[in-house]
Formats: C-alpha cells, structure tokens, sequence
C-alpha cells in the first residue's frame, strides 16, 4: 500500500468520523435541550431565543411530577404491564418457536407461513379489532386489557425458531435416546443453549412494552390506571401548558428505559441485531 493510499484512506476515516460525531450531536441535541428545559424555571423555557444552559437551575419541575401528581402509580402500572408483556411473549414464543422446529403436527407449515404473514402487518392496523375484543371482555381499565394484545411478536418466534433450527441434530437425538419427553428436551437441552438470546429479547421485549402509547392510551381511561408514558400527558395545568413540567415528566418517564440500555447496551445490541438479520 502506497503513502498516497494511505493518506488518502486516513483523510476518509477523518471525514467519515467527522460526519458521525455531527451526526450524533444532532441526534442527541433533542435530548439535551429537554432535559436541560426541565432544569429551567418556566418563563425560561417560553424565552424566543435559545439558551443552551439555564440561567437559574432548578429541580421544581421535577419535584412537582413526583408529589404533585400520581407518577409512583404510573410506573407501577407500567412495571406490571411491561413484566407481564415480557413473560408472556418471551415464553410463549419459546414454546412456539421450539413446536414450528422440531416438531413435527398437523398444520405445521401453515402455521409457520400464517406467523411469516402476521410479521408484515402492522400492529397498529389491528388497533380497532383489539378495542372491540378487550371492550367485549369488559377489560378496559386493567392490566390485563393493557398487557393481552401487547403479546403479538412474531418477529421473537421467528429467532427462536431459526435458532433451534440451527441447533445440532446430535443433542436432540442423544435425549431421545435416555427416552426425554419433549418439555425436557427443551427445558435441559435447548433452552439453557439460548439463554442469552432469551435475556436479550427480554430486555428489548420490555423496553417496547414500556414505551407503548397508542395502545394503552385507548386502553385505559382512568388516572390511576395509566402507564407512565399515558400518564405524562396528565401533567398540565388547568391554566395552561407548563412546558417544563412536562418536560421534567418525560424525563423521568424515560429514565428507566435509559437506565436499563446503558446497563444492558450489549444484550440490547444483540437483540437488535437477530431482529435486523430476520427483517433482511
């Protein structure tokens, strides 16, 4: 490689890393500002010009979302739902994951092809059906009215199954041998193989399950009933919008999901990446 190359190839590594570095900053500039507006009194907020730090620091937003309004019921709302979406997808798609790979029933490919089909469509195209079923059940206003049409994932089914599908023939047939029943099969042989596809669907399962808005927001009419992204919307004042405070609720909405990617960054990666290569 000659030092024409190689000036040439660290030239494009500095403008490739140049255009990242902006990139992120205008990506994460959103972010800053509302988090730094939360910190800000309120006639601070509504000024016509842009201030990147505020003048006078202050916490009274934040202290408002948590003693002035139900936001500790919010977020166990959204514990509860967001834990029981995870448990339920995650598991169920392992069963149904581990049926379509290796088993072998009636009705198995159209089953496989229907799941394949229910992937292109979008959820929100089911939203009506959804309401009229829960409303039916009479079970708007609880937990399980939130949680019940959060299940559907068929993108979790399909990483399990093409993961049990790429799982070596030899241990099934070594288990079969010691005359294993299929729910040992999967509980001693293939499930502890994918533990961490599972941790890593899991903890991508709940972050989508904890911001869901449109949903629980038709779901759930009651205050006390809210998760905590519905029931941001309620901080407001009968005076008019305070910016701030708003602000600070998101903040605080959002903190648990923040928290959870940055301790888990490589887990969630991991998840992302599976759902990527299933998507292509």
């Amino acid at each position: 490689m000659t030092p024409e190359t190689v000036q040439r190839l660290n030239i494009a590594g500095l403008v490739i890393t140049l255009l990242t570095v902006i990139g992120a900053v205008i990506w994460a500039f959103p972010l800053y500002w509302g988090v730094v507006s939360s910190l800000k009194p309120e006639d601070e907020v509504v000024r016509p010009y842009i201030e990147l730090w505020p003048e006078t620091l202050t916490f009274a937003h934040y202290a408002h979302a948590l003693t002035k309004t139900q936001i500790g019921v919010w977020y166990l709302n959204s514990v509860a739902t967001a834990v029981g979406v995870t448990v339920l997808t995650v598991s169920s798609s392992l069963l149904c994951g581990y049926a379509i790979s290796q088993l072998d029933f009636p009705l198995r490919k159209p089953l496989w092809w229907l799941i394949l089909a229910s992937f292109m469509v979008p959820t929100q195209t089911l939203i009506i059906n959804h309401f009229e079923l829960i409303a039916g059940m009479k079970l708007l206003n609880t937990w399980s009215g939130i949680i019940l049409p959060q299940l559907i994932h068929p993108v979790i089914i399909i990483v399990y199954k093409q993961f049990f599908d790429n799982v070596p023939k030899d241990f099934r047939e070594a288990a079969v041998m010691d005359n294993a029943s299929e729910w040992r099969i999967l509980t001693r042989v293939y499930a502890p193989m994918n533990w961490g596809v599972t941790t890593a669907l899991s903890i991508v399962v709940f972050i989508w399950s904890w911001n869901a808005f449109l949903w629980p927001f038709l779901a759930v009419t009651k205050t006390e009933m809210m998760t905590i992204t519905v029931g941001i919307t309620q901080v407001n004042d009968a005076f008019g919008v305070y910016y701030a405070r708003e602000l600070a609720a998101a903040v605080l909405a959002g903190l648990p999901v923040a928290l959870a990617y940055l301790v888990f960054q490589r887990k969630v990666t991991q998840a992302i990446t599976l759902s990527a290569g299933i998507k292509g």
